[in-house]
């Protein structure tokens, strides 16, 4: 039972960082800068 536990454990932990390290990725996929969108409402400006 104990070491069932263990191997419980150890995959949440590893899921954890797999999922963390996506995260991670898509924030640094991020273009930084100004985006600048013309639609409906208008002219939009943001900064990145």
């Amino acid at each position: 039972m104990n070491r069932n536990v263990l191997y419980i454990v150890v995959a949440a932990l590893v899921v954890a960082v797999a999922v963390i390290g996506y995260l991670y990725y898509q924030e640094q996929q991020k273009p930084d800068g100004i985006k600048i969108e013309l639609g409906e409402k208008g002219l939009s400006i943001e900064a990145e």
